[in-house]
C-alpha cells in the first residue's frame, strides 16, 4: 500500500489450480484497485510456463480463441476473421482444452489427431489415461525435434520439426516486445519449420492460396496486417506499424513493443486509464475463495506437488542430452518432510512409490527441509526414455479450471510407501547401452557416457553374466576387478582397457551404496593407478584423495564436499564461494543451495548425502 510501483510477479503456482483463472484475476483485481496498472513499474506480471506463451496466444494458438485476440463468442469477430481469410466456414464455437480434447480421443470422439512441439503422455495429468487414448487412436501425427519419446512411441507418422535454434522468425517476450529470431545451426535432414509443415500438408489437401507462403516473413506480415481486426474491436493488440514489412526489414528487425500502429509509436497499455470495454472502465471480477478440487483422505493423506527442477526443461527431451545440466539431479526424487517419513516408516534414499488414485510413480526419497508437513513434491521431467515409472504426471488428477482448463498441477492427494527392492545398485559406462535388464532404472547422461541407476523387485541381482549382456562386445578384451558375495548378496566389477576405465558396476541387497561421485571422476582420467584400482570396488577414494561430492555446481562441476570443506575452512558468504572456487559464479542458478549449505555448517546440522 506504500509503494506506488509494484509489480506482482506470478507463476505456475498460481495457475496450475482448478481456481487458477480466479486467483489471477484477483491479483489484477488488487491492481485496479490501488491504481497499480499502466504505469511505468507496476501492474501484474505473468511469468507464463512456455517460451513464446505471449506470441503463441497472439496468433489464435489455444482452442477458445480466435486469432489476434478475438473471441470465438462473438459472432462480429468471427465474420470479421471470415472475411480477412476469405474462408467459406471457420469454426462457430470454441475447441476442446487439452484435458477435455484427450478425454474426447478416449472415448473415439476424436479419431485423428496432430500433436506438435508437446510430450502430453508424460505432462497431462492422469498421464496413463492420455496415453490410452493415443494408442486406442485411429491415426496420430506427430512433429517433433527428437526421435524418442513418450509421445513419439504411439505415433503412426512422425514429421520431423527444426528446433527453436534451426527457426528463423519472431517470438513475443512476456513484456509484449516482438523479437526477432535468426537461426543459428542448419535444419538437419529432412527437418522443416512448423509453419512450412502446416502450409504444405494445406496444400496437399486443397488448401494452396491460403497457405501460398515460402517465408516466416510473410507469416509474421499476414499476422500483422490481422491486428488490424483486433484494433477495430477495441482490444489493445495492434501491430499494423510491421504491416506490409518487407524482407530486408524483416531481417534487420529489432525488438519493438505492442501496440505498434501505423504512425510508428509504441504506446503503454492502460496508461490514459481506458481499458478495452464498451465505456472504457475496468471490471473487477468476483473472486469467491475455494477450495482445491480434491481433498486428502485417510487413504491418501499427503497432497503432491509438482513442477520444475532447477537444471531441466519439461519432459528432458533436449536438456536431457546435455551432460552439464544432467549432474545435478541424476535420478528422479520425491522429497518429503521429514515427519512425515516418520508416520510413513520410510528413508530416505529408499526408492518409493507415490500413488493417487490415478496412478503411481517410483522415484528416490529424499527430505530436504524445505516442505511443510503434510506435502510432497516431484519433479515434472522424468520420461520414459530416462527413467521407469517415473512419470509424475500419471498420479496428478485430472481437475481443471473451468475457465482456463488448466490443470491442477499442485494438488493431488497422495500416500508415500515403501518399494520393496531386493537389490540396488548403478552401472556407470562409457559404452551405449539398452534399457538394462531390471525393474527399476534411471538413466543420465554424462560427459564420459552414462549413468544408470538400478533396482530390483523380482529380477535377480546383476552378475557377470549380466554385465556382459549390457556391454556385449565393448566388453571383449578387458580386464576385469571383481568382487561376488553370493550369500551376502553384492556383486561388483570394474572393466579397464589400457589402464582406462571402461564401466564401474556395483550392486547389493543391503544399500546405502557408495557416492557415486568419486568414481565418476575416474573416468576423465586417462589411466588408473594402482591405489584406485584397490579402491575401485570399494567406491570410496584411497586415503589421501577428497571425493568432491554429488555436484551442486552444475556450470564449473563443483561438488558438495569440495564446498562444505570451503566453508568450514571459514568462506562463509556465496560471494566469497564464488571467488574461491567459481561456484555460482555463472549462471547463478546454484546460489540458493550455495547459501543453504553455508547454514547448514553453520548450524552444525550437516548430514552428507549419499
Amino acid at each position: 500500500a506504500r509503494t506506488p510501483r509494484t509489480v506482482t510477479l506470478f507463476s505456475q503456482g498460481v495457475n496450475q489450480s482448478s481456481a487458477g483463472t480466479d486467483k489471477v484475476n484477483s491479483i489484477i483485481n488488487c491492481h485496479l484497485a490501488t491504481g497499480r496498472i499502466g504505469k511505468p513499474g507496476a501492474g501484474p506480471f505473468s511469468i507464463t510456463g512456455q517460451p513464446n506463451a505471449m506470441g503463441g496466444r497472439e496468433v489464435g494458438g489455444l482452442a477458445t480463441q480466435l486469432a489476434a485476440h478475438l473471441s470465438l463468442e462473438s459472432a462480429a469477430d468471427r465474420e470479421s476473421v471470415r472475411a480477412f481469410w476469405n474462408a467459406p466456414h471457420i469454426a462457430q464455437h470454441a475447441g476442446l482444452k487439452a484435458v477435455d480434447l484427450f478425454r474426447a480421443v478416449r472415448e473415439g470422439r476424436i479419431k485423428a489427431l496432430w500433436i506438435m512441439a508437446t510430450n502430453p503422455v508424460v505432462s497431462l495429468p492422469d498421464a496413463d489415461e492420455a496415453r490410452a487414448a493415443l494408442r486406442d487412436c485411429e491415426f496420430v501425427v506427430v512433429s517433433d525435434c527428437v526421435a524418442d519419446n513418450d509421445t513419439l512411441a504411439l505415433a503412426h507418422v512422425k514429421l520431423p520439426a527444426a528446433a527453436w535454434g534451426e527457426k528463423d522468425g519472431t517470438v513475443t517476450n512476456s513484456d509484449r516486445h516482438v523479437s526477432r529470431q535468426r537461426a543459428f545451426l542448419p535444419m538437419p535432414g529432412l527437418a522443416r519449420p512448423d509453419w512450412w509443415i502446416v502450409s504444405r500438408v494445406a496444400q496437399r489437401m486443397g488448401f494452396r492460396d491460403a497457405f501460398a507462403w515460402d517465408s516466416a516473413r510473410q507469416v509474421f506480415e499476414e499476422h500483422a496486417r490481422l491486428t488490424a481486426l483486433s484494433k477495430q474491436a477495441g482490444r489493445v493488440l495492434d501491430l499494423t506499424g510491421f504491416a506490409g514489412i518487407d524482407a530486408q526489414a524483416f531481417e534487420s528487425l529489432e525488438p519493438r513493443q505492442w501496440p505498434f500502429g501505423t504512425d510508428g509509436v509504441e504506446q503503454r497499455p492502460f496508461a490514459t486509464g481506458h481499458f478495452p470495454t464498451p465505456d472504457g472502465r475496468a471490471r473487477v471480477v468476483p473472486t469467491p475463495a475455494r477450495l482445491p478440487r480434491q481433498a486428502t483422505s485417510e487413504e491418501f493423506p499427503l497432497i503432491l506437488n509438482t513442477g520444475r527442477s532447477r537444471d531441466q526443461w519439461h519432459t528432458m527431451t533436449r536438456t536431457a542430452l546435455a551432460p552439464v545440466l544432467n549432474a545435478h539431479e541424476p535420478e528422479p526424487f520425491i522429497d518429503a518432510h521429514a515427519a512425515d517419513l516418520v508416520a510413513s516408516g520410510l528413508q530416505p534414499g529408499q526408492i518409493v512409490q507415490v500413488a493417487s488414485r490415478w496412478g503411481s510413480a517410483l522415484a528416490r526419497l529424499r527430505t530436504s527441509g524445505q516442505l511443510p508437513p503434510g506435502m510432497v513434491f516431484m519433479p515434472m521431467h522424468w520420461s520414459g526414455p530416462f527413467a521407469c515409472s517415473a512419470r509424475v504426471g500419471a498420479v496428478v488428477n485430472p481437475a481443471v479450471d473451468p475457465v482456463s482448463g488448466e490443470p491442477e498441477f499442485k494438488h493431488t492427494p497422495v500416500r508415500l510407501q515403501a518399494w520393496k527392492s531386493a537389490w540396488q545398485g548403478f552401472l556407470l559406462t562409457r559404452a551405449e547401452t539398452a534399457l538394462p535388464d531390471c525393474d527399476w532404472f534411471a538413466r543420465t547422461r554424462l560427459g564420459w557416457g552414462t549413468r544408470w541407476e538400478l533396482a530390483g523387485e523380482t529380477s535377480p541381482l546383476p552378475d557377470r553374466a549380466w554385465l556382459l549382456r549390457q556391454l556385449g562386445e565393448v566388453a571383449a578384451g578387458t580386464e576385469w576387478i571383481e568382487y561376488q558375495d553370493e550369500a551376502a548378496g553384492s556383486y561388483r566389477a570394474a572393466l579397464l582397457a589400457s589402464g582406462r576405465l571402461i564401466a564401474v558396476l556395483i550392486a547389493d541387497r543391503h544399500p546405502p551404496l557408495p557416492s557415486r561421485a568419486w568414481l565418476a571422476a575416474l573416468f576423465d582420467r586417462e589411466a588408473i593407478g594402482q591405489a584406485e584400482r584397490r579402491a575401485l570396488l570399494r567406491g570410496r577414494p584411497p586415503e589421501g584423495e577428497f571425493d568432491p561430492g554429488a555436484t551442486i555446481c552444475a556450470c564449473f562441476g563443483v561438488g558438495e564436499n569440495l564446498i562444505l570443506q570451503a566453508v568450514r575452512k571459514g568462506c562463509t558468504t556465496v560471494e566469497g564461494l564464488g571467488r574461491q572456487l567459481k561456484a555460482g559464479s555463472n549462471c547463478g542458478s546454484c546460489r540458493p543451495e550455495l547459501a543453504k549449505l553455508i547454514a547448514v555448517v553453520r548450524s552444525a546440522t550437516y548430514c552428507s548425502s549419499p
